[in-house]
């Protein structure tokens, strides 16, 4: 709901404008938030109007006006002044603080039904009925992002994201968790997923320069209806963890590039140490020393061409024949064979899985 400093922030820059003091208190006259200090000799009178029928009374030298919550009194704004002026700005201040509860009981309302929409906890029939009254398109292209970031120091990503965004944005951004923001973007009939990258970016960017570090974005495949929605979180949940394994260079990753790290990522552990275990018997790839390690790493980037390798490498053609030689006596694969190459590619792929995944276990 409303925040107390917003509702502070209100009254004072309606004092600023009107000269008047206001005072925003509860149906108990526990006071909520004031423009002045000093006497609350009005507190009394509190109760009484609160049971009272009217919706604005004049006590003593003080005008009061009740606000509404679903037609229940939430809140009491009191304005200071037994005049025409003190009653006239006090409706408007009173009208401005009821429009302002509307608005984000509205945004409230909206927040939690997108987290239980993304979290699967709606039944369809609610999710086309609330879509409905929240005024929610239904059908709509649409992508999931997730937003994670370590942060520096301490910052509101949600908020700041939602304010980059705009307030006449057709996003929504809430959070199911404090570790990230979860966006859902709207994609126009002519926008592909460049659209999607640019806005990453420009998150990135905005993170970074308030203070955040690491920012990883994903995001999941487009889907044309709300219901579809919670599947392209849960596309963008896999990219965010499989993009950490994989590429962890890259700060923002989609679900569809995951390739194959995608299927090694559903894999049971046990069938993993199976498959390695096949592979290079009782050794793993860490064993292999770093001159080793670089070589085949190279040989992949260049895709399987001796000569190019051996040229990044600085080293003699027949040098690099040598260690493929080697690699082949001690493993069996020999990585100029296609086959060979695939199956050591994915090997190496299986234990950087394995050992992420031990890592996050600890």
């Amino acid at each position: 709901m409303i925040s107390n400093q917003i509702l502070q922030n209100t009254i004072e820059g309606l004092k600023v404008i009107s000269g008047v003091d206001f005072a925003v208190v509860d149906t108990d006259g526990k006071g909520v938030c004031t423009t002045v200090g000093g006497d609350r000799d009005y507190v009394g009178a509190i109760a009484d109007f609160v049971k009272s029928p009217a919706d604005s009374q004049e006590v003593s030298r003080y005008q009061f006006f009740k606000i509404y919550d679903d037609q229940i009194t939430e809140y009491i704004l009191v304005a200071h002044g037994a005049n025409e002026n003190a009653y006239l700005v006090g409706k408007m201040a009173a009208f401005q603080i009821q429009s302002l509860l509307v608005a984000y009981k509205e945004r409230f309302d909206k927040d939690n039904f997108i987290k239980n929409l993304l979290l699967d906890n709606l039944l369809l029939v609610d999710i086309y009925s609330r879509s409905k009254k929240l005024h929610i398109q239904t059908e709509a292209r649409r992508i999931a992002m997730i937003v994670e970031s370590s942060q520096g120091k301490e910052l509101n990503a949600v908020e700041m994201i939602r304010a980059h965004l705009g307030q006449n944005s057709k996003d929504f951004v809430t959070a199911v968790d404090e570790n990230s923001a979860i966006v859902v973007k709207e994609i126009a009939a002519g926008e592909g997923f460049d659209a999607v990258e640019r806005t990453a970016k420009a998150i990135i960017a905005l993170l970074e320069k308030e203070g955040a570090i690491k920012v990883h974005i994903s995001y999941g495949n487009a889907v044309n209806e709300i219901k579809e929605v919670s599947r392209s979180y849960k596309e963008a949940k896999m990219a965010l963890d499989v993009g950490k394994i994989f590429f962890g260079e890259r700060n923002i990753i989609a679900y569809s590039e995951l390739g194959i790290g995608r299927l090694i990522y559903q894999l049971p552990i046990p069938l993993c140490k199976m498959f390695i275990k096949e592979i290079f018997g009782g050794k793993s790839p860490d064993d292999f020393d770093e001159e080793t390690i670089t070589t085949i790493h190279k040989f992949f980037e260049n895709s399987l061409n001796v000569s190019e390798t051996s040229r990044q490498l600085f080293i003699h053609r027949n040098t690099l024949v040598y260690r493929l030689d080697k690699l082949q006596k001690s493993t069996g694969l020999d990585l100029r064979v296609f086959e060979d190459a695939i199956t050591f590619k994915i090997a190496l792929m299986v234990v950087k899985y394995m050992k992420y995944m031990e890592n996050f276990e600890y």
